[in-house]
């Protein structure tokens, strides 16, 4: 089994949901698993962060009663700096896209089999996009996301970082924590995913980066 955090301590996840059969659900799907911990399920965001402090991943659902967005939801989840894995029926593409331009690392249907959540979760946790067919689909039809192309900084974050500099050295050359090193590393991912040119690996960052003329091929990584 790969090792998912640090010296192998059980994964910390959180889950919103305000369906209490599906949060059950879900919540025993996880608790079958040996490295991974529920440490919350809760019917909203605002309960979420009032029950714990530290995240290893949430698992959200996107239609919430309370009438919260899912940015609104995303923003708030930022303070754990974990992935957040869109849980979801799939029926409404316009709030998988507003996730998805929110930060959100990928979808996973609720009505997948249970080994298909745990696969997606894992996926998620070493912060790899979970780019489903759902996922792809609601955003082939926005045109806005997928025609962004990286950002000033997002492209100096990625000509260091595939070149086989750790988030930490990245982080140190331009000022910035490593936390926020990963999370342009994770917005990355998600837009070459969006237009269909997956970087799963630090191999596959350096291959996108080369592509678009970030880096010249000569550069050498580690993966």
């Amino acid at each position: 089994m790969t090792t998912i955090t640090p010296r192998g301590r059980r994964a910390r996840i959180g889950i919103v949901d305000d369906h209490p059969a599906v949060l059950l659900g879900a919540a025993g799907i996880l608790r079958s698993q040996p490295d991974l911990q529920v440490v919350a399920a809760t019917e909203t965001v605002p309960q979420l962060l009032l029950r714990t402090t530290h995240l290893d991943l949430v698992l959200l659902d996107l239609v919430l009663a309370d009438g919260s967005t899912p940015a609104q939801n995303m923003r708030q989840l930022r303070r754990f700096d974990a992935p957040v894995l869109a849980f979801t029926s799939g029926d409404r593409p316009g709030v998988v896209r507003e996730a998805a331009r929110a930060g959100a690392i990928g979808m996973i249907r609720k009505s997948e089999r249970p080994a298909a959540i745990i696969a997606a979760i894992r996926q998620a946790l070493v912060r790899e996009v979970v780019a489903t067919s759902d996922w792809a689909a609601a955003l082939d039809d926005d045109a806005v996301f997928i025609a962004a192309q990286l950002s000033a900084r997002e492209a100096e974050v990625l000509a260091l970082y595939a070149a086989g500099e750790t988030a930490e050295r990245v982080g140190a050359q331009l000022g910035v924590s490593r936390e926020t090193v990963t999370d342009h590393i994770r917005r990355i991912r998600a837009k070459y995913a969006a237009v269909d040119r997956p970087a799963r690996s630090k191999v596959d960052l350096y291959k996108r980066a080369v592509e678009d003329g970030i880096l010249r091929p000569h550069h050498a990584v580690l993966d």
